[in-house]
């Protein structure tokens, strides 16, 4: 079992910038995959940004790329996603999530995830 405990959402203006946290615990292994995720009310969910733990290259969405970048702090079993320029368009709920094999972009295929944190960009 891999826990995850997402923070540092919130409200900020058009142009700003958030950093959200993915502390992970449990089972974590090197061929662990994390991704960002995002989802609006009455809409699909949407990929963000994923990467093996062990390393590689990092995959962002479109619709994100040149503005967010994802990283993690090994000690301390940490995902960040920095999200600057932030758009209205951006605003959602974004999830950590977690597979353990080869990497993915679809939800379906994460096993674990957390609990979601609010992101709010006012125009």
């Amino acid at each position: 079992q891999v826990q995850l405990v997402e923070s540092g959402g919130g409200l900020v203006q058009a142009g700003g910038s958030l950093r959200l946290s993915c502390a992970a615990s449990g089972r974590t292994v090197s061929s662990i995959v994390m991704a960002w995720f995002r989802q609006v009310p009455g809409k699909e969910r949407e990929f963000v940004a994923r990467f093996k733990w062990s390393g590689g290259t990092t995959l962002y969405a479109n619709s994100v790329k040149g503005r967010f970048t994802m990283s993690r702090d090994n000690a301390e079993n940490t995902v960040y996603l920095q999200m600057n320029s932030l758009k209205p368009e951006d605003t959602a709920v974004y999830y950590c999530a977690a597979r353990i094999g080869a990497a993915s972009s679809k939800g379906d295929d994460y096993t674990f995830w957390g609990q979601g944190t609010q992101v709010t960009v006012s125009s």
